[in-house]
């Protein structure tokens, strides 16, 4: 068993004809609720729920202080390759971009978390292309052994593994991994990954099954919006968030908002997502679940990330470079996308105390496990 058996229960052409037929009555009724389900979530995330977006907003940041209080966690995303196998049409390190390929030595990689660790970061994610041979297991294990003792925790985003692998890095010493499923439209998906492994819908489908069953302490899941309607989307890894925290009940779990940004090879958004229709789903997401943290990446503008800080954000990524060594070792070398917050780290830190909230460098368990 596995959340594909859930998933194969459910129609995306019948869940966005019900999502695009909600009315204010309908949204109304929702938020008279006190406890949100599944169904509730699809009305929050639809079209009519729109005139509804400040009484969200409010129950959402009250939510967010209850469970989380005045705090906002910081991290860093430290590249360590962009070698690839796949093919990925929106992608800047996708396997046809002609680019120079770099994957990080010992010494680059002790280089940037030297540096990372000046900027005050406990908590570092590290990121590799898809590329089994260059970067595969035997790679991330000795990356990990390599830094765990600059970091309180260490999370991953790269390619899926089996469960037998997640296991080895946990034992290494690896904390929380982050994997996306893109979308989770099946024809959408075999259109933007046409070759590699990646292109295996399935796989990466049942991959945080695979990790919920290793032992991972943290899963962190998402869609990229822009490949196909982010409302069905939003719904697939909603539904997705839920099988998980009942199946695999000892993990914690987050969620990502990525937005399609500009890249080597240009792929244009099917679906516009707006500033607005962002703050609606964080805010969804939010009153779907108390517990889920809702991290903010730098592919967001200065404007957006200020205003999101108080909607039900819990971390935020700053002064992220998404190029490997492109914190000292090579910092020319080109980007995965590009960021569109650039403001330093010290100047975000300033911006969120600004706004009556304490900085968290670690993760939340082991911060508050000290106090």
């Amino acid at each position: 068993m596995s959340f594909k058996n859930t998933f194969d229960t459910y129609n995306w052409n019948a869940l966005e004809k019900e999502i695009y037929s909600f009315s204010r009555e309908d949204v109304s009724r929702v938020l008279l609720k006190e406890k949100i389900d599944l169904e509730d979530f699809k009305v929050l995330i639809s079209p009519a729920a729109k005139p509804f977006l400040e009484e969200m907003a409010q129950r959402s940041s009250a939510i967010t202080k209850k469970r989380f209080g005045n705090t906002m966690q910081m991290y860093v995303p430290m590249y360590l390759s962009n070698e690839c196998q796949n093919i990925c049409t929106y992608c800047g390190f996708s396997m046809t971009n002609k680019i120079p390929r770099k994957t990080l030595t010992d010494t680059e990689i002790l280089k940037e978390v030297s540096h990372i660790k000046k900027l005050g970061y406990d908590h570092i994610l590290l990121v590799t292309g898809e590329a089994n041979r260059t970067v595969g297991v035997s790679y991330l294990r000795h990356a990990i052994g390599l830094i765990k003792e600059h970091f309180s925790n260490i999370s991953i985003e790269v390619q899926p593994l089996h469960q037998a692998e997640y296991e080895e890095l946990v034992a290494e010493g690896l904390y929380a991994v982050l994997v996306y499923q893109e979308t989770y439209h099946k024809e959408t998906y075999k259109q933007h990954h046409p070759k590699g492994k990646k292109s295996n819908f399935d796989y990466r489908l049942d991959t945080p099954d695979r990790l919920g069953k290793a032992g991972v302490h943290k899963i962190g899941i998402g869609a990229l919006f822009g490949l196909e309607d982010w409302r069905v989307d939003s719904f697939y890894t909603a539904l997705h968030l839920k099988y998980l925290q009942k199946t695999y009940w000892k993990t914690k779990y987050s969620i990502s908002f990525p937005r399609l940004r500009p890249h080597q090879g240009e792929v244009q958004p099917k679906v516009e997502m707006t500033d607005s229709d962002l703050v609606q789903l964080i805010c969804a997401y939010r009153l779907l679940d108390e517990d889920v943290e809702l991290s903010m990446s730098t592919r967001e503008s200065e404007v957006f990330r200020n205003n999101i800080i108080k909607l039900g954000i819990t971390s935020i990524s700053a002064e992220s470079k998404t190029n490997p060594g492109g914190y000292s070792v090579e910092p020319q070398s080109l980007e995965q996308f590009e960021i569109s917050d650039e403001r330093s780290t010290e100047e975000i830190a300033t911006m969120i105390k600004s706004q009556g909230y304490e900085v968290v460098w670690k993760d939340w368990d082991k911060s508050f496990s000290e106090e």
